[in-house]
């Protein structure tokens, strides 16, 4: 029976093959959702070594954090930003679930990441959830869970109302923007503990900030900071 299965899989993968959610070229039978050549070629920014890294120092100073940083860079037309196209528009969860895994595995490995609690993805309104199915941080965060044996909290930050789209807006509008946008539901399921927080995209952390500024008003709450990408 195993014989057929496989058979027949090898057999619809001629016709309808997998593609890498990076580059769009068909993957070998042993790659899991992007090929090892992009795996390996990704531009990664180390920043797990690096406690003063480009994230952590464009943070200092709009709320207090134990550590930030973002597994890869986010470069116009290159790999990453075809990878977050499919992540967040052509219904593939499966790519933030295996980008997660693999920035999960490079944080357990780093002597200067100070392990986490939980993870707590940013949210979505329910609106934008339901439109796109999924919400693209929490993919990433149960992937990076999976590899680091946390536990992910999805029910507790939430997203209160609708906002404007952030794509054309400078820093400062971006803040105005997200101000009271997230709200904590049941302090007491957050007090005193150290929570991962996963965004999928880093570019001026309006986000990261207005999430913050609700979980570190629970008592003993202390915050860590994670993105997929970074754009400079």
């Amino acid at each position: 029976m195993n014989f057929f299965n496989g058979y027949f899989a090898d057999f619809a993968g001629l016709f309808f093959p997998e593609l890498c959610a990076a580059c769009g070229k068909n993957l070998f039978k042993h790659e899991d959702t992007i090929c090892t050549n992009c795996i390996y070629h990704f531009p990664y920014t180390n920043h797990q070594n690096d406690p003063d890294n480009r994230v952590a120092r464009q943070l200092w100073g709009r709320f207090a954090f134990v550590q930030a940083g973002a597994f890869v860079y986010f470069q116009r037309a290159g790999k990453v930003q075809r990878l977050m196209h499919q992540l967040k528009y052509n219904n593939r969860p499966e790519a933030g679930l295996r980008m997660g895994k693999l920035y999960g595995s490079e944080l357990m490995r780093a002597d200067r990441f100070v392990l986490p609690d939980a993870i707590i993805p940013v949210p979505l309104h329910p609106q934008k959830k339901k439109k796109r199915n999924y919400n693209q941080s929490e993919c990433i965060a149960r992937g990076m869970a999976l590899a680091m044996n946390l536990p992910v909290i999805t029910d507790n930050l939430y997203r209160s109302h609708q906002t404007e789209t952030q794509t054309k807006k400078a820093r400062f509008a971006r803040y105005e923007n997200l101000r009271e946008a997230f709200l904590v539901r049941n302090e007491a399921g957050l007090a005193n503990l150290h929570l991962l927080l996963v965004d999928d995209v880093i570019t001026t952390g309006a986000t990261l900030e207005a999430c913050c500024n609700s979980l570190l008003q629970v008592p003993g709450v202390r915050v860590s900071i994670a993105a997929l990408a970074f754009a400079e």
